[in-house]
C-alpha cells in the first residue's frame, strides 16, 4: 500500500477547489491545533482530500522538519514574485464543483475557530489539460516511478517517508497582452508550438521551455506539476502546483525564471504574474489517514 496521499500522483482531476487557512490567535497552542488537526485528519483521505502543513503551523507546534521553510520573496526586472504564506492548505479534487463547495463548507465548520479560511480559489480542466492560452501544461512531467521519486520523501525514516514538499502560486494572466502577440510570438514566449506540443530549436533563450528544461540544471530539477486553470469574474490564470521531495528543485526552477544566473528572464513574465507564494509539507498516510507522528500527533 502507497504511504504517501494518492492525490498527488494521480492525473489531474475535473475540478478542484483550494482553500487555505491562517491560525487564529487564541488557538496559537499545541493543545488547541492537535485537537483541530485530529478533527481535520478524520476527513483527509489523501485521494479527494490533500492536504499540506505550512510553516506556521509546525513552529507553533514546535516542530523542525529538515527541508521545511517559508516561500522565498524573489524580485526580478519589473516584477516581484510574492511570498504569501498560509498555516494549513487543502486542496479538493473532484468531477463536481458543487459538492467540492458542501465539502469545502464542512472542512471550514469543522476547522472553526481554530484555523479561519484565508483564501479560496476553484480550478478547472481545460480542454486536455491545457493553460488558458491554450498550450498544455506539465508536458515534462515525471511519470511512473520517476514521478515517485521526484515528489515523494523517501530513505528518511518513519512519519517522514512518503510524505511530500508542495509549492503553491496563483498566477494571474492578461490575455489582452498575449493575444496581441501573433501566434508565432506566442509560440516564442513558450518555447512550443501550440499545434502540435513540439518544442523547437529556434525558440529565443527567454523561452518557458528553455528557462524551465528540468533535465539542464546540476542536479536536475524534476518537479511533479498539477497546475490548473482558474477564472474569477473577468480575471484568470493558472494556479501552480508543484510536488517535489524537497523545495530544492522548485526554487533552481524559479530563480532560472527570473535570470538570477544569467540576467534573462522567462518570457511569461511578459503578461502573467504571481500574486501568491506558498510552501506546505504533505504528510505522508498510515492506516487511511494522514501520519503526523512526525508532530507528535
Amino acid at each position: 500500500m502507497n504511504n504517501y496521499q494518492n492525490g498527488i500522483l494521480q492525473p489531474t482531476p475535473k475540478h478542484a477547489r483550494y482553500m487555505s487557512f491562517y491560525l487564529e490567535p487564541d488557538s496559537v497552542t499545541p493543545e488547541k491545533i492537535k485537537s483541530a488537526l485530529t478533527k481535520l485528519m478524520g476527513l483527509v483521505d489523501g485521494d479527494k482530500l490533500v492536504i499540506g502543513l505550512g510553516p506556521s503551523l509546525l513552529q507553533a507546534l514546535g516542530v523542525t522538519l529538515a527541508g521545511m521553510r517559508v516561500f522565498p520573496v524573489i524580485s526580478g526586472p519589473g516584477f516581484d514574485i510574492p511570498s504569501t504564506p498560509a498555516a494549513l492548505w487543502c486542496w479538493l479534487r473532484g468531477d463536481d464543483r458543487g459538492e467540492l463547495y458542501h465539502q469545502s463548507r464542512f472542512i471550514e465548520q469543522s476547522l472553526f475557530p481554530d484555523f479561519n479560511l484565508a483564501h479560496v480559489l476553484e480550478g478547472f480542466m481545460f480542454a486536455d489539460s491545457r493553460d488558458l492560452t491554450g498550450y498544455e501544461d506539465g508536458t515534462e512531467n515525471p511519470q511512473g516511478d520517476e514521478a515517485v521519486r521526484a515528489a515523494i520523501v523517501s530513505g528518511q525514516g518513519k512519519g517522514l517517508d512518503g510524505s511530500s514538499f508542495v509549492a503553491v502560486q496563483q498566477w494571474v494572466h492578461d490575455m489582452d497582452v498575449f493575444q496581441e502577440n501573433s501566434p508565432q510570438q506566442q509560440d516564442d514566449i513558450i518555447g512550443r508550438q501550440r499545434r502540435d506540443n513540439e518544442e523547437f530549436d529556434t525558440a529565443p533563450e527567454s523561452a518557458h521551455v528553455k528557462r524551465t528544461a528540468q533535465e539542464s540544471f546540476d542536479p536536475e530539477a524534476f518537479i511533479l506539476r498539477r497546475s490548473m486553470p482558474w477564472t474569477e469574474g473577468t480575471d484568470a490564470g493558472l494556479n501552480f502546483i508543484a510536488f517535489g521531495q524537497s523545495f530544492d528543485a522548485f526554487e533552481a526552477l524559479l530563480n532560472r525564471m527570473v535570470g538570477a544566473d544569467d540576467g534573462i528572464s522567462d518570457a511569461l513574465f511578459s503578461f502573467t504574474r504571481p500574486v501568491t507564494g506558498a510552501y506546505f509539507w504533505c504528510p505522508p498516510m498510515a492506516d487511511g489517514k494522514p501520519d503526523l507522528s512526525a508532530l507528535g500527533i
